[in-house]
């Protein structure tokens, strides 16, 4: 595995938190709190390429670089162990049926800590009724949910999602994870994100209602209710809003409600530029939100996005890009300060940071 090196990850951890540090230093930012993850088997999602020579088939992944050079994949051992006992397991399975193996250039793998696991199969060629009797055996065979994708049609063997648990602050959270959707790929990092979400709102004494923008499937809204009043979420993706449907009933919550608008539509709206059915039907009159939740793409907050959670005495930011968090974190400096400042380390051995920060109206 390239660059996967255990012994130098301290080292690797410390250099990454200090090159927030440093980042952030101009904001005059509190000390940087560190969520280290653990060394290896900490990725609950792996894609590879299926390789075909002759009867022989193995796993590959590119070389960074313009060559596109690929390298065999036997084990991952950055996935998690359940990957990784899944992968020469389906290699095994498949490779006398030739139904099941021919044009298979594609194999995604989505596992939780709950111990389930879901395995995508993708294929240049169509998919039809023979396939799907194999791939039903497949399942069984394996013990995993199975999607086939071929020229942008989905088969779905049984269902196309599994169940995650996060145990946080002692509770289980139970979150319904839908194949190609998107899910923080370190689970146990995740917990870690939700404990420390959960420590905030607590220690600096938010309280009130709480919106969250970019919600996705409730992963922050659901763990964040017990702490508030009344939660209001705001997600676009409609598998994501169904997800989270599911999950607010699966976890027994009643008062978070998800309403299927972008932060773009939803902070126009709140700021006199239109608004719609949608935005009419989530009854804003209700809440009297005091904290601010965003979780946005690396992108980051759009001006407007910007201008709407300037309104909040409180704001917590997750970001996957420091860079657009500095850059939103500053827009927003004439009027809030950073009390808490995080790093989730979502993804060792990269240069990639999953930040937290929490302002405060000055």
């Amino acid at each position: 595995m390239l660059n996967f090196t255990p012994e130098a990850y301290p080292q690797l951890l410390a250099e990454k938190a200090e090159e927030l540090r440093q980042q952030f230093a101009p904001l005059q930012a509190p000390e940087l709190e560190v969520f280290a993850s653990d060394p290896a088997y900490f990725r609950m999602r792996a894609e590879f390429r299926l390789w075909h020579e002759g009867e022989d088939l193995y796993y590959a992944m590119y070389e960074p670089g313009e060559g596109r050079k690929h390298y065999r994949v036997d084990q991952f051992p950055i996935a998690g162990r359940l990957i990784n006992e899944l992968m020469p397991k389906l290699l095994d399975a498949i490779r006398d049926k030739e139904i099941l193996r021919f044009k298979l250039f594609q194999v995604d793998f989505l596992t939780t800590l709950s111990g389930q696991a879901l395995i995508s199969l993708l294929y240049h060629k169509p998919l039809d009724e023979t396939w799907l009797e194999q791939a039903h055996w497949l399942r069984e065979h394996l013990g995993v949910e199975l999607v086939g994708r071929s020229r942008k049609k989905k088969f779905k063997v049984k269902q196309d999602w599994v169940e995650e648990t996060l145990t946080v602050e002692g509770r289980q959270l139970h979150y319904k994870q839908v194949e190609n959707s998107f899910t923080q790929p370190n689970a146990k990092v995740a917990e870690a994100m939700l404990e420390w979400a959960l420590s905030v709102s607590r220690e600096e004494g938010l309280a009130g209602d709480l919106l969250e923008l970019y919600c996705g499937n409730g992963n922050f809204s659901l763990a964040l209710a017990s702490h508030y009043r009344r939660v209001l979420g705001t997600e676009i993706a409609k598998s994501s809003v169904y997800a989270a449907q599911y999950n607010i009933e699966r976890n027994h919550i009643d008062n978070v409600r998800i309403g299927r608008m972008s932060s773009e539509e939803f902070s126009a709206a709140m700021l006199g530029q239109g608004g719609g059915f949608r935005f009419s039907e989530l009854n804003l009159a209700d809440y009297d939100f005091t904290t601010v939740l965003v979780d946005p793409p690396r992108a980051g907050l759009d001006e407007d996005t910007i201008e709407l959670v300037r309104r909040y005495q409180h704001i917590l930011y997750i970001s996957c890009n420091p860079d657009t968090l500095f850059a939103n974190v500053e827009a927003l400096a004439d009027t809030h300060r950073i009390a808490r400042f995080a790093l989730f380390d979502q993804f060792p051995y990269t240069h990639h940071k999953e930040a937290g920060v929490l302002l405060v109206a000055k």
